[in-house]
C-alpha cells in the first residue's frame, strides 16, 4: 500500500550515519507511531496530517530487516477516522518533542468518510534502506 523506499527525514539521516560511523549510540524514542497525510512533506518539512474525528497516531511494530528492507508486522488500525483523503504517511518517534523520521506517499491515494476506518495491513507497510 505505501512502499517507502529510502524516504528519510534530513534528521534520520544525520542520525543514521551518526550510529554507523561510532559517533552516537542513541535510538530514537519507542514507540515509534505512523501518522497519515492529506498532503505530502518531504525530507525537510512535515506533511499536513490528518486531524479531527478520533484520529492518534498508531504504534508501528515492524519485523527484524532482512537484504536492507522490513514491513509492518501488524495491521496498522485507524477508526473513527474524520472525512480525509489520505495520501502519504509519515514515522514519528515518541520523544518529548516528536523526530519525524520516515515519509512517504501512498501508492494510491484514498478518500474516507466520516467515521471510516483506515486500514494498512500487515506488510503493506515497508521500508528499504536499498
Amino acid at each position: 500500500m505505501s512502499p517507502i523506499p529510502d524516504n528519510l527525514s534530513n534528521t534520520a539521516e544525520n542520525r543514521a550515519l551518526d550510529f554507523i560511523l561510532g559517533l552516537s549510540a542513541t535510538a530514537p524514542t519507542t514507540p515509534l507511531k505512523v501518522a497519515l497525510v492529506t498532503a505530502n512533506g518531504d525530507d525537510a518539512t512535515a506533511g499536513t496530517e490528518v486531524t479531527g474525528g478520533s484520529y492518534a497516531r498508531q504504534n508501528l511494530s515492524v519485523a527484524a530487516a532482512v537484504a536492507g528492507a522490513t514491513s509492518n508486522s501488524a495491521d496498522l488500525v485507524w477508526t473513527g477516522m474524520p472525512a480525509a483523503t489520505v495520501v502519504g504517511v509519515e514515522v514519528w518517534d515518541s520523544a518529548g518533542t516528536p523526530v519525524r523520521l520516515w515519509y512517504g506517499a501512498l501508492t494510491a491515494s484514498r478518500t474516507v468518510a466520516a467515521g471510516d476506518e483506515f486500514r494498512m495491513p500487515a506488510g503493506a507497510l515497508t521500508f528499504s534502506l536499498a
